[in-house]
């Protein structure tokens, strides 16, 4: 089954080779890190398209995941995998709860002052430990924090439009 990027989110990507018998190292994207594989299918990207791939076990190893996917049962075929990127169907993840939000979800919002001042768009968000932070990119790049209600006043999926309480000139 062949997907387009459009109907994935990614979730992490093949890191690495782990042992003899083809089994991959995952640098997963999700929190907890082993929630990944709670997210089958999953599928590979191969340049624009994505294809799915099975499972077959799985576990939390060190500060990442290791995985056993299917007609993968030696090193060679587990490096051939390295680096494509993991993805699943967006309708696999269940809804947040109200305030709460995908990432993949705030990429791509436009980003407006409580003025109306347009800053830009949101590029991708950062993990830095206090708070996660926007990277607007606008005429120039920002790195808004994420905190709810302080900084970002509203959130309007629908609208396409992220509303926060920041000085243009920052």
């Amino acid at each position: 089954m062949s997907l387009h990027a459009r109907d994935m989110v990614p979730v992490g990507r093949v890191s690495g080779v782990y042992g003899v018998r083809g089994w991959v190292r995952i640098h997963s994207y999700t929190e907890p890190r082993e929630a990944v594989l709670d997210l089958v299918p999953w599928f590979l990207r191969d340049g624009d398209q994505w294809q799915a791939v099975a499972v077959h076990a799985g576990r939390r190893h060190g500060r990442g995941v290791v995985a056993c996917l299917a007609d993968c049962a030696e090193p060679v075929a587990a490096r051939a995998l390295m680096g494509r990127e993991i993805g699943v169907r967006r309708g696999q993840f269940p809804s947040p709860e109200p305030g709460r939000y995908y990432w993949v979800d705030l990429e791509g919002l436009r980003v407006e002052t409580l003025s109306g001042h347009a800053l830009g768009v949101v590029a991708h968000l950062l993990e830095t430990g206090a708070n996660d932070v926007l990277v607007v990119r606008g005429e120039r790049e920002r790195l808004i924090p994420f905190v709810p209600e302080r900084v970002v006043t509203e959130v309007d999926l629908e609208g396409g439009v992220l509303k926060v309480d920041w000085d243009p000139e920052f």
